[in-house]
């Protein structure tokens, strides 16, 4: 069966249900038809996390094949549960983009899965679509600014706000626009991001409140005078016109999965090229109401759980209690060198070529002193004597790997792992910072590049060396870094995968987020509005004179 048929499948409990059993009383949900409800977080502001358990699943770095993290995250609550452990999902929302192109959907699959699926991964309660239109419609009041009054002296040449579309389209990434006379505005170049990758979505998963929403969408830098001083939303008196569009989106989503977890979905900005977390409201919520959150962090353990660690742990004000690193067999042979094609084929030496990937994540989150564990999601192909390879390499390493099958056994084939988390949390977490708050953006970027990516150092273009002048004179040198680079390798080169050491990062350029209160530092030739593949998902979904769709995943 497919992820989708699966789903339709279940038997779905009433949202009210869910919430009762998380908690919630009735007057704090906002109905979404019978099986989705927006959580009001207003009565849960000054309710003490202390003492609950936080888990962060992250993965080693992805590939063509696809490595279930989200999967794994999902049979990982329904497993705890089983263990009588009172336990909340809090995960991402799925974009336009990959369900509409290449990686599919963010809902997890088989019997690990959150529903109802379809409505998740097409338009849910509406937040994707709340985000752009509040991004464009700050573009539209700059504009209109521009046209009418402009006492700012906002120089046309350098607005740095463009626009968002949530679905990959590669015709927008550079444009020009007010084309058509003195009545259609200013002739500009401009370029559309990715919904994914707006401060927008920055904004809205990492503000604590309805308050500091407003203050972190008045920080946010649209552009600079003609004397190059940045202008802010505040200043063009914006802030309270976008925060309106975003009050409802602001609320997170509660949904349930097959096995009827309470799941709070809720935000979704990639680990490429944004910070890669769920909202920290949607994640403190989840940490309030349960004894055990189990949470995520997008693509590899350098991208996600680095930004989790370094971005969204200090917002959050919780430190994760355990990390969970999902790994495959088929995963590491690729990054041994086996091709796609023969991935489910058995080869050892392929295997052992990779298993250094694996190292260098593990290696990395014990940098970061926190309790670490594999999770070896298991698909049919794999062997004995491949799994056995990667549970003794692991074993050698100081870390426990266990076996997973949360595809196709849901709880039941993931209750091995939610035992070794339970134990897991009961130790001490002795973290420690990859970097200082206080450090300079270069000085973050190095050990980014050196500790984390294990590469020599980073090379800046002409064009980023200046940008750091002008954020220490604007007093933006000490914010944290958010890198953009490919997801498929430590380096900035996609190609190059395993463990590599013998290179260099270069940062071509600075995006300022100050609202979001991260510089997002651009690597390598990573693209902030993606294109679609040659055969996108799309062309396998349809749907019937019923309304039934089929052939989504």
């Amino acid at each position: 069966m497919t992820d989708l048929e699966i789903a339709k499948a279940a038997t779905l409990t009433p949202i009210v249900d869910i919430a009762d059993k998380a908690g919630l009383k009735e007057d704090q949900i906002e109905m979404y038809g019978k099986y989705k409800a927006k959580v009001n977080v207003t009565g849960l502001k000054n309710q003490s996390i202390e003492g609950h358990k936080l888990v962060l699943v992250t993965s080693i770095n992805p590939t063509p094949a696809g490595e279930g993290k989200s999967t794994v995250l999902v049979g990982l609550g329904d497993a705890m549960n089983q263990l009588d452990k009172q336990t909340m999902i809090a995960m991402r929302e799925p974009s336009m983009g990959p369900v509409m192109g290449i990686k599919g959907g963010a809902t997890g699959g088989g019997y690990s899965q959150v529903i109802p699926m379809e409505d998740i991964n097409l338009h849910f309660t509406g937040d994707m679509h709340a985000l752009t239109s509040a991004h464009n419609t700050l573009m539209a009041l700059v504009n209109n600014y521009l046209q009418h009054d402009n006492a700012l002296n906002l120089d046309p040449r350098r607005i740095i706000w463009n626009r968002v579309e949530d679905v990959n389209d590669r015709t927008l990434r550079n444009v020009i626009t007010g084309l058509g006379g003195v009545t259609q505005g200013i002739p500009q170049e401009s370029s559309f991001d990715i919904t994914a990758a707006s401060e927008l979505m920055a904004i809205l998963c990492l503000a604590s409140d309805l308050t500091d929403l407003k203050a972190r969408i008045g920080k946010i830098v649209v552009g600079y005078t003609h004397d190059k001083v940045p202008v802010s939303v505040a200043e063009l008196g914006f802030e309270d016109a976008i925060t309106i569009l975003l009050k409802d989106a602001f609320k997170p989503n509660l949904v349930q999965t097959l096995a009827h977890t309470p799941t709070l979905i809720h935000g979704g900005p990639f680990a490429n090229i944004a910070h890669g977390c769920n909202s920290v409201i949607a994640t403190k919520t989840a940490l309030q109401l349960a004894d055990y959150t189990v949470t995520e962090a997008g693509f590899g353990a350098d991208l996600g759980a680095e930004k989790f660690l370094d971005i969204k742990r200090p917002v959050l004000g919780k430190t994760p209690d355990v990390v969970v690193i999902v790994a495959t067999v088929r995963a590491l042979k690729y990054n041994g060198g086996q091709s796609v094609k023969e991935l489910t084929t058995e080869n050892i030496d392929a295997l052992n070529a990779g298993l250094p990937n694996l190292q260098r994540h593990m290696q990395n989150i014990q940098s970061f002193g926190l309790p670490t564990v594999v999770a070896i999601n298991r698909f049919t192909s794999d062997t004995d004597a491949e799994l056995n390879l990667i549970k003794e390499y692991c074993a050698a390493q100081g870390v426990t790997a266990v076996i997973t099958e949360s595809w196709g056994k849901g709880g039941d084939g993931t209750l091995d792992l939610a035992k070794e988390v339970v134990q897991l949390t009961t130790k001490p977490a002795n973290f420690t910072s990859l970097y200082e708050a206080d450090d300079t953006i270069e000085a973050k970027l190095n050990k980014i590049v050196t500790n984390i990516y294990h590469g020599r150092s980073v090379s800046l273009t002409k064009k980023a060396q200046n940008q750091l002048k002008t954020f220490a004179k604007n007093g933006w040198d000490k914010l944290p870094v958010c890198v953009a680079k490919t997801q498929y390798s430590f380096s900035d080169d996609a190609k190059r995968l395993g463990a590599p050491t013998d290179f260099d990062v270069e940062i071509r350029e600075f995006v300022p987020k100050i609202g979001a209160g991260f510089i997002v530092a651009l690597a390598g030739n990573v693209m902030t509005m993606p294109g679609l593949p040659k055969q996108p998902a799309a062309l396998k979904m349809k749907i019937d004179a019923q309304g039934e769709i089929t052939g989504l995943f």
